[in-house]
């Protein structure tokens, strides 16, 4: 396999958690999962590039945006829980109905 089919798949990838997140509007769960396939496809758009030119910078980055994600998904998730335990739903149309 060559380099423009591996993008075409980083591309697809990409595609399927930005669809996730338009189509998916009242799970919040679904939401993150959709965020975290997106970073999924940008981590190995970035692998396959730095394979491809022989440079290591883009495998660094690349675990610097896993650490990144993983940040992302345990803040998240804790802020889902404890809306959770507040609110005692997790429905995207109530959360958005909150501000101030």
């Amino acid at each position: 396999m060559d380099f423009v089919t591996f993008l075409i798949v980083s591309f697809c990838l990409f595609f399927l958690g930005l669809m996730g997140i338009f189509l998916n509007r009242k799970n919040v769960l679904l939401v993150l999962m959709s965020v975290e396939l997106m970073l999924l496809s940008i981590n190995f758009n970035f692998l396959i590039t730095a394979s491809y030119i022989d440079d290591r910078f883009g495998q660094i980055f690349a675990i610097f945006v896993l650490t990144v994600a993983a940040a992302e998904s345990s803040i998240g998730l804790a802020i889902l829980v404890a809306y959770y335990r507040l609110q005692g739903t997790i429905a995207l149309e109530q959360i958005n109905h909150i501000k101030g």
